[in-house]
């Protein structure tokens, strides 16, 4: 088994290398190109696709640091290493689109020429090697919100290959200047759309935020239905990293049996883990006469209370 997730995680590293090595590749040609016909737009075409291939270096070296084994510094490990790296990507992303938005409004008042169909066939070589990079990262964006923000990436930039070779011949053949920040627009619509509907999953995870797919409040009802279990205060339920939750709990117990307490947090695992997802629990049990306040406090601040102001 292990063998076989050491196989998965090598071809998946390769595949990213794959994609970053025809980024840069492209990106020097599309620097010749725009030197060769004098356009300053394929130049900057080509700085934003170094920006694809930032973010796949940025995804790939997280997915080296998540592997790293905890320690004593980092004692739950480094596997939120890609939570950072897909919020950062996420974040240049909308960069990415305010300053589409930018531009498309800026060409609507003053429309700039096409520079010749060298810029409309460069961008339709940029396009084929998107294609390539989605190929070689659509499978893993699926499972990894790191390789998803740079997938996101090589999406945008295909749609902006996509808007060049559209709005270019349309210009060039029939002279619709209006064409190219109309599509600018739409691309850039489409860019912030899916970065403000991805980017909120791992602000949620950072933040230490309850799962979207766990309810709190049936995880309480379900503790308190253990046998032996008189109630359950002080439940704190996140995610370790995408795909491991974990909960904290005080349970209330009436045996003082040692055996039977132990018996009462295995079964208490065993259903949050079938029932909820959750794989990681710290339970602390207490006796009905020496519980703590029943209620549930948050770092720093009880529920409902008010910080006073200094002074």
């Amino acid at each position: 088994m292990s063998g076989h997730h050491h196989h998965e995680t090598a071809g998946g590293d390769r595949r990213i290398g794959w994609a970053i090595f025809v980024n840069v590749l492209l990106t020097f040609a599309q620097i010749v190109g725009g030197v060769f016909s004098g356009s300053l737009s394929l130049i900057a075409d080509a700085l934003h696709n170094f920006s694809d291939a930032a973010s796949l270096v940025i995804a790939y070296g997280a997915r080296r640091i998540a592997r790293r084994p905890a320690d004593t510094s980092m004692t739950f490990g480094y596997v939120r290493a890609e939570i950072v790296a897909a919020l950062i990507n996420y974040t240049t992303l909308i960069i990415v689109g305010l300053y589409l938005l930018y531009e498309a409004v800026m060409r609507f008042i003053q429309p700039e020429p096409i520079e010749g169909w060298t810029v409309v066939f460069v961008a339709g070589i940029a396009l084929a090697i998107d294609v390539v990079t989605a190929m070689l990262t659509y499978a893993m964006s699926k499972s990894s919100m790191n390789i998803r923000a740079a997938f996101l990436h090589n999406v945008a930039d295909a749609l902006g290959s996509v808007g060049v070779i559209i709005a270019g011949t349309l210009i060039l053949l029939y002279e619709w200047t209006w064409i190219d920040p109309a599509i600018t627009l739409m691309i850039a619509g489409y860019i912030l759309w899916q970065a403000f509907s991805e980017i909120g999953s791992s602000i949620r995870v950072l933040m230490l935020g309850t799962p979207e797919d766990v309810d709190v409040d049936r995880v309480v009802e379900d503790l308190r239905s253990v046998e032996g279990v008189a109630d359950v205060h002080h439940v704190h339920v996140w995610a370790l990293d995408e795909g491991h939750n974990a909960l904290e709990a005080h349970l209330v117990v009436d045996s003082s049996s040692l055996l039977e307490m132990s018996r009462l947090k295995s079964r208490a695992r065993s259903l949050l883990q079938e029932r909820h997802g959750i794989g990681h629990s710290t339970m602390e049990i207490e006796t009905p006469g020496h519980s703590c306040d029943d209620e549930a406090k948050v770092i720093g601040h009880e529920v409902g209370s008010t910080p006073s102001a200094a002074g």
